[in-house]
């Protein structure tokens, strides 16, 4: 007996619905979730004798329209994590220690890489259980506990509710850092290059770029973005390579007034910024849905472990040579620390300020992914689709800016998003996840219930401390009337 293919019966209408674009008409392709048990029996009957996990050797065709390549998918992931954070590394350092925060990159590195494995790994097994040709974050923890132990199943609903709200906060901070960066680093360098400098504000300089984000929002397609990305990933490679002229030259020796470890009161900070760095969590299964070759996505040398160390590198060095050279003075973003009066500094900002515009679309792909079958359900015809989308896709982005001008400051901003949204995707949720779709397989001395729970105490006291910490850096900012660090060109 064949699956049925018809569309999932969605979990009601408080529940946000969300679905990586593979068909317009049939976004999914195998049975309903509420099905499972009913197809349970069919599936059996042509299966050996066994757990129900043996249909995971069903195949399960996969239809595209515009499918992406392996160069063009590392490329997205390349661009999904190498960013603003990267840039905000040398603070963060300061707010470990050089050498704890030097330690810490890889430590976290691997244990995110990790997270982003199991997730693709459950992902990949509900898929093959459910009959369905994809699954997007929130669907995966759904069809986890849907599918999983019958104590489970209850939450499943509240599970995707609570890591759809987390992915559209977590992206939409992303692109707020976006919205403080890109200003901040023009107006530093424009104002330089002018005679008599400008009296534009920085909230003016977010009223300018408003428009020009707006137009590359409009595209609608992951595939049309590759070559934005691919222009992005130049530029930014170009820009960084600047940046480490700057930080090599007239590079001090190690010295003892940079501190091996900067205290408990401020690693908490280094913990949101670090975290928020790896911010591509949110992106891995919407990119391997959409490529062509899915199987060469996850692996030891597969796109995402190939992505993911080139970015461990680039953090450790950035955060470590940033730091080393402009010690306690480092600002949020390493940018902002070049010479502004030199031609070659002025020109890296800027380059970087278009490196992170081109990266804003591909950061806001999720949450237009995640809602707009909300907003576009409630139009009967194409042109008032469309409408919608385009005007939703408008709020969204006028949103960011908005916040962006509540909270003005870079370095605070990013541990904020980072301890709140990005430790509960990128630490807490994959474990669980997998822990739900493999039990009761839970490894010889239930190693995958340890490692679940320790990978969760990380996340859980990161969250807690990091959050209560950049909620202080804040409040502490706008009472002492603090400001950005003032330059002179």
């Amino acid at each position: 007996m064949e699956p049925k293919n018809e569309p999932i019966t969605r979990p009601g209408p408080g529940v946000i619905t969300a679905a990586v674009d593979i068909k317009e008409q049939d976004r999914w392709a195998g049975p309903t979730l509420q099905e499972r048990d009913t197809q349970v029996g069919a599936i059996s009957s042509v299966l050996p004798e066994g757990d129900i996990n043996n249909a995971s050797d069903v195949p399960v065709k996969r239809d595209i329209p515009h499918p992406t390549t392996n160069l063009e998918t590392l490329i997205h992931v390349l661009k999904g994590n190498v960013g603003t954070g990267l840039l905000a590394m040398p603070e963060a350092f300061m707010n470990a220690g050089l050498w704890v925060g030097f330690a810490g990159i890889p430590i976290m590195g691997v244990i995110c890489i990790h997270c982003m494995q199991m997730l693709l790994r459950s992902s990949k097994e509900l898929c093959k259980r459910a009959g369905k040709s994809a699954l997007s974050y929130e669907e995966t923890a759904e069809a986890a506990f849907r599918l999983g132990p019958e104590g489970c199943r209850k939450w499943a609903n509240t599970v995707r509710y609570i890591i759809t709200t987390f992915l559209i906060i977590t992206q939409v901070g992303f692109c707020c850092v976006y919205a403080v960066f890109i200003p901040q680093n023009l107006m530093q360098a424009i104002e330089c290059m002018l005679p008599s400098g400008s009296s534009i504000s920085v909230y003016g300089y977010m009223g300018i770029i408003i428009l020009p984000i707006l137009l590359i929002c409009y595209i609608p397609n992951l595939k049309y973005l590759a070559p934005v990305s691919l222009m992005a990933g130049a530029v930014q490679i170009i820009g960084i390579t600047i940046c480490f002229y700057y930080m090599l030259r007239d590079l001090p020796h190690v010295q003892e007034e940079l501190p091996a470890f900067a205290g408990f009161s401020t690693l908490p900070l280094y913990f949101g910024s670090a975290i928020y760095a790896f911010e591509g969590i949110g992106l891995v299964l919407p990119l391997e849905n959409k490529m062509k070759t899915p199987q060469a996505f996850g692996g030891w040398t597969g796109v995402l472990n190939t992505a993911m160390v080139i970015v461990v590198c680039f953090y450790a060095g950035v955060g470590f040579f940033g730091y080393l050279r402009y010690g306690s003075f480092v600002q949020g973003s390493i940018t902002l620390n070049l010479p502004p009066s030199e031609p070659l500094s002025q020109t890296v900002k800027i380059l970087m300020a278009l490196a992170v515009y081109m990266t804003y679309p591909l950061q806001m792909y999720v949450p237009y992914e995640v809602l707009r079958p909300t907003v576009t359900r409630r139009f009967t015809t194409h042109k008032g689709k469309m409408v919608a989308e385009y005007i939703f896709r408008s709020c969204m982005v006028f949103l960011t800016f908005v916040l962006a001008a509540a909270i003005p400051n870079i370095g605070l901003f990013i541990s904020l998003v980072g301890a709140v949204s990005s430790s509960t995707l990128a630490l807490i949720f994959p474990p669980i996840v997998e822990i739900v779709t493999f039990w009761p397989n839970t490894g010889k001395y239930n190693w995958r219930i340890i490692k679940g729970a320790l990978i969760c105490l990380f996340g859980l006291v990161g969250f807690v401390a990091g959050t209560i910490t950049s909620v202080e850096s804040i409040i502490d900012f706008f009472m002492n009337g603090q400001q950005q660090p003032s330059y002179e060109c």
